[in-house]
C-alpha cells in the first residue's frame, strides 16, 4: 500500500513593519529567514554529533582550549556567530567577553562606529540641460550587525554604489539654480532615500553633504562675465544717483548764497580757513566783496 509523502514546509522569515517617508513597509526582522529554516533528518543528527564531539574535545584540552574559546569585542563592535554555517541563536555578541566553540563556530566582527566615504565626482545632466560634476560625502553606520552580515555581502561597498545612482536620479530632476541654492534640501532628500533603501541591509545613513558643484569652464566664464556686467551697471547707477543729489545740493546752496550777501562773506571766510589749515607756502590776499561788486557795477 502506497503512503503519500508529507512534505514539511519551511516557516519562512519573520517580518516586521518599518515606517518610511512613503508610509509603512514590511521588511525582514533581523536575519531570521536564515536561522528559521529547520534542519531535519540525518543533517540534524550529524550536527548534533559534531557539537557533542567538539565540546568533549574542549573539556579534554582544558585549560589550553580556553584561550581559543574566549573572545573579546570592543565597545564599538559586535560579533556575529555562525555555528556549522548557520546563524547562531541569541543575536550578535558584545561588547566584552563571549565564548565560542572553535571547532564548529565562526564569527565576524562588525564595527558600529560612524563611517564615511566620498562618492566619486558624478557627471550629471541637470533638468535645464547643463552638465555639472557633483562631489558628495556620505556618513553612515551599521545599525544591525546581524543583518549587515547575512543580508548583504559588503554593506559599505553596496551603500557606496547605491549612493552614486541615488545622486544621479535626484540631481537629474533639479535645475542648475536649484543645485546651487538648495544644497541642504537636496542633501536631505538624498539622505532620506538612501536611509530607506539601506534599512534592510542594517545600515543607517546619518548624513549626506554636497561638497562641490563644478560647472563647465565655458559656463563659468559666461557667468563671471554676466556678474561683472551686473556689478558695473549697478556702480554706474549709484554714481549717477550721487551726482544728481550733489548737483541738487549745489543748486540749492547757490540759490541761498545769491539771495543773502552775508552768506558770501561766510563762504569766503570758510575757504580762507581751509587754505590756512594746510601746510603750504601760499599767501592769499582776500579782496573785499564790496570792491568786487563796485567794479562789476562800473562795467
Amino acid at each position: 500500500m502506497h503512503h503519500p509523502h508529507h512534505h514539511h514546509k519551511s516557516p519562512g522569515p519573520r517580518w516586521k513593519t518599518h515606517q518610511s517617508k512613503h508610509g509603512w513597509k514590511t521588511v525582514p526582522h533581523e536575519a531570521t529567514f536564515f536561522a528559521d529554516q529547520p534542519v531535519t533528518g540525518n543533517l540534524a543528527m550529524c550536527g548534533f554529533v559534531l557539537t557533542v564531539i567538539s565540546y568533549v574535545l574542549i573539556l579534554i584540552t582544558l585549560p589550553i582550549s580556553a584561550f581559543f574559546c574566549i573572545k573579546i569585542v570592543n565597545e564599538y563592535e559586535r560579533a556575529v556567530i555562525f555555528r556549522l554555517g548557520r546563524l547562531a541563536p541569541g543575536g550578535a555578541r558584545g561588547p566584552g567577553l563571549f565564548v565560542i566553540n572553535p571547532c564548529i563556530d565562526q564569527y565576524r566582527k562588525v564595527d558600529l562606529r560612524v563611517l564615511s566615504f566620498d562618492v566619486p565626482p558624478q557627471e550629471i545632466l541637470s533638468k535645464d540641460s547643463v552638465t555639472v560634476a557633483v562631489d558628495v560625502v556620505v556618513y553612515f553606520r551599521i545599525s544591525n550587525a546581524t543583518i549587515s552580515v547575512t543580508n548583504v555581502e559588503d554593506s559599505s561597498r553596496s551603500t557606496k554604489l547605491l549612493a552614486q545612482t541615488t545622486l544621479r536620479n535626484i540631481l537629474g530632476t533639479k535645475t542648475l539654480a536649484e543645485m546651487l541654492s538648495d544644497r541642504e534640501q537636496i542633501s536631505l532628500n538624498i539622505q532620506e532615500t538612501l536611509d530607506e533603501a539601506t534599512y534592510p541591509w542594517g545600515v543607517k545613513v546619518e548624513r549626506v553633504e554636497i561638497k562641490d558643484v563644478r560647472l563647465p569652464v565655458q559656463l563659468q566664464r559666461a557667468m563671471a562675465a554676466e556678474a561683472e556686467a551686473t556689478r558695473e551697471a549697478r556702480a554706474k547707477v549709484i554714481a549717477a544717483e550721487g551726482e544728481q543729489l550733489a548737483s541738487k545740493a549745489l543748486a540749492e546752496a547757490a540759490s541761498v548764497i545769491s539771495q543773502n550777501p552775508v552768506c558770501i562773506n561766510l563762504s569766503l571766510l570758510q575757504t580762507l580757513n581751509s587754505i590756512s589749515a594746510e601746510k603750504n607756502q601760499t599767501i592769499v590776499l582776500p579782496i573785499p566783496v564790496e570792491l568786487v561788486q563796485t567794479l562789476i557795477r562800473r562795467r
